[in-house]
């Protein structure tokens, strides 16, 4: 009789990338981090004995000089013809951080970031789909700001991570109950102080 559970030599074993989104907001615009000189996401293969984390956190830091990130995995891309040296499935992550805390990546905008190595395309747009849905309803939760923040700043780093305009009013109302007052006002810019919150 056969036996019932095979060894594990008997089945081709792709091998395992992990690739991750470093998002942004830059200016008005929410930006993804290249590796310098080249199309492409910072990534590396998982070595033996090694996690999925410990990969992401060792290609951060050998690649981009990212110390501390958190990356939150987001989709395995397994498409045969991904990878021209063979079969090779990838583990994409994503991870948001201040833009001066992007290490030594190239920033280009979201939206300009066409053409890259592989199918790094797809892993910046399921990126941004998903920090979209972070930012929908929450004000900044992953902390682009300080922690304390006017209106008009926060609406600004919405708007750029929505692609979109978004009504002061409208936009008020719904980030109100997710914020407290901190009794300060930020003078300096122009017209009269704006008042301070931080997140609730």
């Amino acid at each position: 009789m056969a036996p019932i559970d095979r060894p594990l030599t008997d089945y081709p074993r792709p091998s395992l990338a992990v690739d991750t989104a470093v998002l942004t907001v830059r200016g008005e615009e929410l930006c993804v981090g290249l590796v310098p000189g080249k199309p492409r996401l910072p990534g590396t293969f998982l070595h033996e004995g090694e996690t999925l984390a410990d990969a992401v956190r060792r290609s951060l830091t050998q690649k981009a000089g990212l110390e501390g990130a958190a990356p939150a995995q987001l989709h395995v891309f397994d498409a045969l013809d991904r990878d021209s040296r063979g079969w090779v499935l990838s583990v994409a992550h994503v991870v948001v951080v201040p833009a001066d805390a992007t290490g030594t990546l190239e920033l280009v905008p979201t939206s300009a970031a066409r053409g890259l190595d592989f199918d790094h395309d797809q892993i910046v747009q399921q990126a941004v789909a998903w920090m979209q849905g972070r930012y929908a309803e929450r004000p900044d939760p992953e902390h682009l700001l300080g922690a304390e923040l006017t209106l008009r700043d926060l609406r600004r780093v919405h708007e750029a991570v929505r692609g979109e305009v978004l009504q002061p009013d409208t936009f008020r109302r719904a980030m109100l109950p997710w914020l407290e007052p901190t009794g300060l006002l930020r003078r300096g810019d122009v017209g009269k102080p704006a008042q301070l919150f931080r997140r609730r």
